[in-house]
């Protein structure tokens, strides 16, 4: 069976207000039409193509290095069974009746793989179509049914009688069609209708016309079909897919402090017993080991945390990583490429980036440390920066085991601490410090007799 996976993706979108096409909006940190690409990957299609129309080039640039994604270009838009038709060159198979093609859409983009999955498999019995029931179905096309239940057409709404308005039973849309029969029944459609365009839901009736059976798949959730049309519509959806994506982690055991306030916008792996607090926002891939203690209101983009970490409140992480048992924050900063050791410590207004911190080492107030390898056991003092930028090219600081860094130092790279060395507090280093050894600048300290505070002058 060969699969082809049709994504509309042509529209302005008016009312999201924007220069950015609408698709490329995003619901949980991810473009939708990216979401919808993803579960559609999930299928193992034998091909893609999304039909671009507004912002084509905007779209086709955004995914140039998506290999396997064809493009077509729909430009005027004519209506749904316009936009297919626009992609009917690039489809494979047809020759059998189980090859199919699939239809979504770039501005729904939740619909989940198990709810398409069972759609193509009705659709090797006739024609699959996904419906909802609504409360309130204002503005979707009504299902017909005939007296025996079987679908008979789709109706839009503007088209739609007063009789056919009382219908709750909805068209999402996503239909999955044999792919000969698709390109039979797309000839076949006219635009004779309120609107003047060409209905991809048209080929229901001409399916009824030909006796081929029509087949209703519904979603195992409400939020699959929802699209977005609105700014208001895509904060709604959100918070709707942030819902879930909590409630699949508190499923797996992770403890949410709130559940409500909990943004996920990438994929979270955790192990057992971890406990995330209110505020918190997941980014790219990141995995937390068991154990692990998220505090609240803190960020972690694309990062890896060892078993029984804690990350304190407001501390900020971006491509970093931590062994076991480390303690991070609060208020600390991990920018990229900064690696943690076990044991290790990063304190409040702490700031790492492309620096390795050993074992059982410590920074626990008001530094900076910036491409810098530090050993196990080493102590770094209040205050201490690695002048690591001399405003061109940064240079590598590098602290051994046991080194004492006294507070308010400053180390000048390239610069060496030896194992073991101690730097006074106040210490300017811009030479190497030797193993085992103090290392000290400062200004003698002199006290100056009969020296008198300037005092403010009195005006008349």
């Amino acid at each position: 069976m060969a699969l082809n996976i049709v994504i509309l993706a042509a529209g302005m979108g008016k009312r999201m207000q924007s220069d950015l096409p609408k698709v490329l909006h995003p619901i949980a940190g991810k473009p939708m039409l990216s979401h919808v690409i993803d579960t559609a990957r999930k299928l193992q299609p034998n091909r893609i193509i999304v039909v671009v129309g507004h912002g084509a080039e905007i779209v086709k640039t955004h995914y140039a290095q998506d290999n396997d994604l064809g493009f077509a270009l729909q430009m005027p838009q004519k209506g749904t069974a316009h936009a297919v038709q626009q992609a009917v060159d690039q489809l494979v198979g047809g020759d059998s009746p189980q090859d199919m093609t699939l239809i979504l859409y770039g501005d729904v983009p939740l619909v989940q793989k198990e709810t398409l999955q069972t759609l193509i498999q009705n659709a090797r019995q006739g024609v699959g179509v996904l419906t909802e029931i609504l409360t309130d179905p204002t503005g979707y096309g009504r299902i017909v049914r005939d007296t025996h239940g079987q679908i008979n057409c789709i109706v839009e709404h503007k088209d739609a009688s007063t009789e056919e308005l009382q219908i709750t039973e909805v068209n999402t849309g996503i239909l999955c069609v044999p792919t000969a029969l698709l390109k039979n029944w797309l000839t076949r459609i006219d635009n004779h209708n309120a609107q003047g365009e060409y209905y991809l839901t048209d080929i229901i009736g001409l399916a009824v016309q030909d006796q081929v059976t029509v087949n209703a798949a519904h979603p195992h959730a409400a939020w699959e079909t929802l699209g977005v049309n609105s700014r208001i519509q895509q904060a709604q959806l959100e918070r709707l897919w942030q819902a879930e994506q909590a409630r699949r982690l508190l499923e797996q055991g992770v403890t949410l402090a709130d559940p409500s306030h909990f943004d996920l916008r990438g994929e979270l792996i955790c192990g057992k017993d971890v406990f995330i607090d209110t505020g918190c926002i997941f980014e790219g891939k990141v995995v937390l080991a068991d154990g692990v203690h998220i505090g609240a209101h803190c960020v972690l983009r694309d990062v890896s945390l060892g078993q029984g970490t804690r990350v304190e409140a407001f501390s900020h992480l971006e491509q970093a990583s931590a062994d076991d048992h480390a303690v991070i924050g609060p208020y600390a900063r991990l920018r990229p490429a900064t690696h943690l050791g076990s044991h290790s410590h990063v304190g409040n207004f702490v700031e790492l980036k492309k620096t390795q911190l050993g074992a059982y080492s410590k920074a626990n107030h008001l530094s900076y440390l910036g491409d810098a390898t530090i050993g196990q056991y080493v102590n770094i003092g209040a205050g201490t920066i690695t002048c690591n930028y001399d405003g061109v090219n940064k240079f590598q600081t590098i602290i051994e085991d046991g080194a004492f860094i006294g507070s308010d130092s400053q180390l000048i790279a390239p610069v060496k601490v030896g194992t073991n060395a101690t730097l006074g507090a106040g210490t300017t280093l811009a030479n190497d410090a030797p193993a085992e050894q103090l290392t000290i600048s400062r200004v003698k300290q002199l006290t100056i007799s009969h020296w008198k505070r300037p005092t403010k002058q009195k005006t008349s």
